[in-house]
């Protein structure tokens, strides 16, 4: 996955002329070095890209946000961080573009296609094991549909094969790190005291390995819980029942984070009118991924600042300047 972040964020940095230093994530160097090194065998000249690896972030961090040479910087990762970059970078006004976590709701009305939404769901929800920015994470099915939808998803997710990914037949693999398999087993708890429902999953799997968790589905997961109101970024379905659309609507957006939302419905003026309403910067009306290189990917609220992919990408590596002229002689 993180390749794909640099790629966007390089490929712009190229076309202006900038330089650039890497700072990878603490748990997957090997990707970045990996780029640096095909750079490298491509002929790129030296100094062009440049990586810094550490298990100590925060001064590098706060290198990067104080030193002048730096113009701007570009993260992908948690609100927290973001925050923190944001904060640390403010008295040299640095240009930042900050994409971060969401929240994103999985709406499902009663005129949906159930099998498609279904299909969806499982894309969205499971791909890396829940473990992208952009995954499904509150799921609010409407009253009439609720039941047949959780059958239906039921019956695919019991069919999800967990384990070494690296073999052809395997959907879904580990979880990064013991702190993210700490939360989402914390989540799930927290839940499950709450007067949450345990459908299905809801438990590690010891068996294949220490960070292996199950995929899991939870129905009537309450509003105070932390599956509601965090990002859990694990294999959970968090399900909500919901009767209007205004309610939907109000529940969607009571969020600090707006990055992607999901709706399924086959009313052509429901959809133009929920995908106006939804508070995100990323919409999928009828479709579970809505990733794509030609399409602006960011968010609103606490989610971030700034956009990458699209012509909208480059907007944050260059700055506008207005030139008058008076009456020049050739």
């Amino acid at each position: 996955m993180h390749i794909i972040f640099y790629k966007l964020n390089l490929s712009f940095c190229f076309q202006i002329g900038c330089t650039i230093v890497i700072k990878p994530a603490e748990d997957t160097p090997l990707t970045a070095l990996a780029l640096v090194k095909l750079a490298e065998e491509a002929g790129f000249p030296d100094g062009v890209i440049n990586i810094v690896t550490t298990n100590n972030a925060a001064p590098i961090g706060e290198l990067f946000c104080k030193s002048p040479d730096v113009k701007g910087i570009s993260f992908t990762g948690s609100t927290e961080v973001g925050k923190w970059l944001f904060r640390n970078s403010s008295d040299g006004i640095k240009r930042i573009s900050l994409e971060l976590g969401g929240n994103a709701p999985f709406i499902v009305f009663n005129t949906a296609n159930l099998e498609k939404a279904v299909d969806a769901a499982i894309a969205s929800k499971f791909r890396n094991c829940g473990q992208t920015c952009v995954s499904a994470n509150r799921f609010f099915l409407q009253h009439q549909i609720h039941d047949k939808f959780i059958d239906l998803l039921k019956q695919r997710v019991e069919s999800l094969k967990v384990g070494d990914g690296s073999q052809p037949d395997v959907q879904i693999g580990p979880l990064i790190n013991n702190m993210q398999f700490n939360k989402v087993s914390g989540y799930v708890e927290d839940a499950r005291s709450k007067g949450a429902e345990i459908l299905f999953g809801g438990n590690p799997l010891e068996k294949l390995g220490k960070l292996f968790y199950s995929p899991t589905i939870i129905s009537n997961v309450p509003s105070n819980a932390k599956l509601y109101t965090e990002e859990v970024f694990g294999p959970v379905v968090s399900i909500v029942k919901f009767k209007t659309e205004e309610e939907v609507i109000l529940a969607a957006n009571n969020s600090r984070r707006g990055l992607a939302g999901y709706f399924f419905s086959e009313n052509i003026q429901q959809v133009f009118r929920v995908a106006r309403l939804l508070e995100v910067g990323m919409v999928g009306v009828n479709e579970g991924l809505i990733s794509a290189a030609e399409a602006p990917f960011g968010g609103v609220k606490e989610s971030g600042i700034g956009r990458e992919g699209s012509h909208h990408g480059i907007d944050e590596y260059v700055e506008i300047k207005y030139i008058c002229m008076g009456n020049l002689k050739y």
